[in-house]
């Protein structure tokens, strides 16, 4: 996983790497631009003479060693803002710049910039320095001017922008666009990723994020309370088989799900489990939607649930359910099992007295949450025993009795929070998904895309993890892990199939070519 950091934090470990370690400031604002510069030479070699557009601060200290690595491209670097207040580090290297044949434009006042504007706007490169990592509030005055008129330049014809370390008017402390920010084709950040970088809706202004490593040692970042999945994170959860193994090696899953007209709910749910290599599955659903289950999938087993004369589970129903989970290594609760009062019933006295790791999803979470007629039973989650929860916005907001616009606005806050309050492991659904952790970490999920976006997907999310709390996985490792695996797997699917007419069952018939692209990578 790779930290994610704050502002302070960053400040914090740029300090701390100043005083302790010894690096001047001067070398790390180096060491940052020289990267900029590599990954520039790397991916646009086309590009012939760039504007790099610097500000005041060491934002622009970065932008100017940027152009010192760039000179034989000719750059052409504009200033915003007068000369006299480049102080510090950035006066270092701005002053390192002249000296080694470069020219600085100063662009001191609106009449300035309304000059250098076509240059700007026509160039074939535009590299971003001019605001980092400390911005509170709207950015004003010429900065902010040449923020709007770049962000508003014509699409077809927009050149490629580079960001130095985050898209100028990103805040790096949310996910949050309250006004207008730049766009960037290619983001260059150091040491680690901050908020603004990952979180939605600032992280589709990012383009390609890369990590650089200025000198920072990553044991100053690594307290950090938020961190980016990697694909290795995926990876070491499914170590190589030994050679001796057998199907009670992977573990056996309960998928307790389903009903008339949402069996698709509990078959997707089980063949994503079996798609992950748990070694047995079996399928506990409703009496009479057991031959539908069955017909389904022949490598998983089935078990009825009994129900009443309207077909509704019925109280021997969390006796028999209670003594399938005895005999079984994780409990997948929820995905289609409908939300009549019986139901609701068996759920929350189902989560109370499971003995075993257990995830709930979908009709479980919807059992559990507050309506006009009932208290919410959230309270059941604080069991002893490993516990995820895979809410997506809506059920999230029913969970916590809010509305599903506001957990989107505080996606990180909500789910921490009530992962603190339950004991849960709770894994919010969407674009980056957020994984939480009781103890105040917290994970997003870089995997996934839009052709996600349709029914039955989450239920294989739900048999995946499922499938790596059986093989023994910790709560927390096994809503990482399955959620990177889940998005990749839709990643792949996209690859071949387009987003447009992806299915949920393209996600799990892709898991193999998931599986494939993980060991590619850390063979």
């Amino acid at each position: 996983m790779i930290p994610v950091v704050t502002a302070a934090e960053m400040r914090a470990a740029d300090r701390r790497t100043i005083e302790e370690i010894g690096l001047p400031g001067a070398v790390l604002m180096e060491n940052a631009g020289a990267a900029v510069a590599r990954e520039i030479c790397a991916r646009f070699p086309r590009a012939r003479r760039p504007v790099v557009l610097c500000g005041k601060g060491n934002n622009g200290g970065d932008g100017f060693v940027v152009a010192r690595h760039l000179r034989e491209r000719q750059p052409s670097v504009l200033l915003l803002g007068p000369r006299v207040e480049v102080r510090g580090d950035a006066r270092i290297h701005l002053g390192a710049y002249e000296r080694s044949g470069g020219t600085v434009r100063e662009v001191a006042d609106e009449a300035a910039w309304l000059a250098a504007r076509p240059e700007v706007l026509g160039a074939d490169l535009l590299v971003d320095a001019l605001l980092g990592t400390g911005l509170s509030q709207e950015p004003a005055g010429l900065v902010g001017q040449a923020i709007r008129d770049v962000a508003a330049r014509p699409e077809p014809d927009r050149s490629p922008l580079v960001a130095v370390d985050i898209p100028s008017g990103l805040s790096s402390d949310s996910g949050e666009t309250p006004w207008t920010t730049l766009a960037a084709a290619l983001t260059v950040t150091f040491a680690a990723p901050k908020y603004g970088l990952v979180l939605p809706p600032a992280c589709e202004r990012v383009g390609t994020l890369v990590v650089a490593d200025i000198g920072i040692p990553r044991a100053l970042v690594e307290g950090a309370r938020l961190w980016l999945l990697e694909a290795v994170d995926a990876a070491r959860a499914f170590p190589p088989r030994a050679s001796g193994a057998h199907k009670g090696t992977f573990g056996h899953v309960l998928v307790i799900a389903g009903s008339v007209g949402k069996t698709g709910a509990a078959v997707l749910a089980a063949t994503a489990a079996l798609r992950t290599g748990a070694g047995l599955v079996t399928v506990a659903t409703p009496a009479p939607a057991l031959p539908m289950v069955a017909a389904a999938r022949a490598e998983a087993m089935t078990e009825p649930l009994p129900v009443d004369a309207s077909g509704v589970l019925d109280a021997g129903a969390v006796t028999r359910a209670l003594a399938l989970a005895k005999e079984r290594d994780a409990v997948v609760l929820g995905p289609g099992l409908g939300q009549e009062a019986g139901t609701r019933a068996f759920v929350r006295e189902l989560v109370r007295r499971c003995p075993g790791p257990l995830l709930v999803d979908a009709d479980g979470l919807n059992a559990l949450a507050p309506t006009a007629r009932e208290k919410g039973a959230s309270d059941a989650l604080g069991r002893s025993a490993p516990t995820v929860i895979t809410p997506h916005p809506g059920e999230m907001a029913r969970l916590v009795a809010s509305t599903t616009s506001d957990v989107q606005r505080r996606r990180l806050e909500t789910a921490r929070a009530f992962a603190t309050e339950t004991g849960a492991v709770v894994l919010l659904k969407g674009h980056r998904t957020i994984v939480a952790h009781p103890d105040g970490r917290a994970a997003v999920n870089p995997t996934g895309n839009p052709g996600m976006a349709t029914g039955g997907t989450g239920d294989a999310l739900s048999g995946i993890i499922g499938a790596l709390l059986a093989r023994g996985c910790d709560a927390w490792t096994a809503a990482t892990a399955g959620a990177y695996l889940h998005g990749l797997a839709g990643d792949e699917a996209a690859a071949h199939l387009g987003q447009e007419s992806m299915m949920a069952g393209d996600v799990v018939s892709h898991l193999p070519r998931a599986f494939r692209a993980l060991e590619r990578g850390h063979a």
